[in-house]
């Protein structure tokens, strides 16, 4: 008899999970397979984390997110040569998609954001305090000083930072590239086009490579490395200093586009060339996406409201973003087609 208000406890806390458990199971969960360039990551994240309370809220459907971070060429080559399934890629060079994706494994694609290539350093750099945008390239020559930038066969921040020091023979004069590149590693030049062989190597004592440039910033910060070719929102996103490039050579000024195509970069681990052009991102949804309706409803958010999320993390997102090829009617509002 004593027993009885304890059973009637251990019941009614018996129901309140089984009602608990219906209800969380009734909360349907998706997932969308995504890849995308380093240097989106924090972006993306803050992008992922208030697309999630808005589908909630919209939908009441849980969203998670399984995100492949990579170079962009990387990234590509995981659905090209790898056969990866996923619902979204989005590239620092938005000409890799038509390039390399297209007419296969996708069908439109959108411009969204800009950037610029800097040079950063940290308060441990060497020379930090005498360093500017006319003698930078002396700075990186001195002995005992050394500089990074990704790797060009993997990510085009590399292949950029390649394309900014050959534009700074022709804005400086000088032999920059020779100095800095073609005399410490077997990347080569021949008039406006450089070469990137499949096995890149280096003078370690003067060049770092990684995969991807965000992969080098921790080197700096810690005095590892002095300086780093790097977007200029990754820069300001970790803390670093940096040194603003000219307009001319810093990729990052459309009203210099017929000076950046001057440069043209041969990458053999892809055999194709590249052509210097404004950093632009693009973001397209994969031909065999999974969860297509969900991947649609994402990049739709991410040009709206989303937008934030890069406006926030010093991504300059274009006003109006711009899509190529065969756009769904569900963006089409959003986007100026092409």
């Amino acid at each position: 008899m004593f027993n009885l208000p304890c059973k009637k406890v251990s019941i009614f806390f018996l129901l309140v999970l089984l009602l608990t458990s219906s209800f969380l199971s009734s909360v349907r969960s998706k997932e969308l397979i995504m890849f995308h360039a380093g240097s989106l990551s924090i972006p993306f994240k803050a992008l992922q984390e208030s697309f999630k309370s808005y589908y909630m809220e919209r939908f009441g459907e849980e969203v998670s997110f399984r995100s492949e971070i990579s170079g962009s060429i990387e990234a590509i080559r995981k659905v090209t040569d790898l056969g990866k399934r996923g619902d979204i890629i989005a590239v620092a060079d938005y000409a890799l998609i038509p390039q390399l994706l297209f007419p296969k494994h996708a069908s439109f694609y959108i411009l969204f954001a800009t950037n610029e290539i800097v040079l950063a350093y940290s308060e441990k750099s060497k020379y930090r305090d005498s360093i500017n945008s006319q003698n930078w390239y002396d700075v990186l020559s001195k002995e005992g000083v050394s500089f990074g930038f990704g790797d060009p066969n993997q990510d085009p921040c590399g292949y950029r930072s390649l394309m900014v020091i050959k534009l700074s023979e022709f804005y400086y004069g000088k032999p920059v590239f020779n100095s800095l590149i073609a005399s410490n590693t077997n990347i080569t030049s021949l008039n406006c086009e450089i070469h990137v062989p499949k096995i890149i190597k280096v003078n370690s004592r003067k060049i770092v490579i990684r995969p991807k440039e965000v992969d080098l910033a921790g080197l700096v910060k810690s005095g590892a490395l002095d300086y780093l070719f790097i977007y200029k929102s990754v820069a300001k996103q970790h803390g670093l200093g940096y040194v603003e490039l000219p307009s001319e050579i810093n990729l990052g000024n459309i009203s210099f586009d017929n000076i950046y195509e001057r440069t043209i970069v041969f990458l053999e681990y892809i055999g194709s060339k590249i052509k210097g052009i404004p950093v632009v991102y693009g973001i397209a949804m994969l031909r065999d996406a999974p969860n297509r309706d969900l991947a649609l409803d994402f990049i739709s958010y991410m040009l709206s409201e989303g937008r934030r999320a890069f406006i926030d993390n010093y991504h300059d997102f274009l006003e109006k973003p711009i899509a190529f090829g065969e756009v769904p009617k569900e963006i089409e509002r959003l986007v100026e087609v092409r």
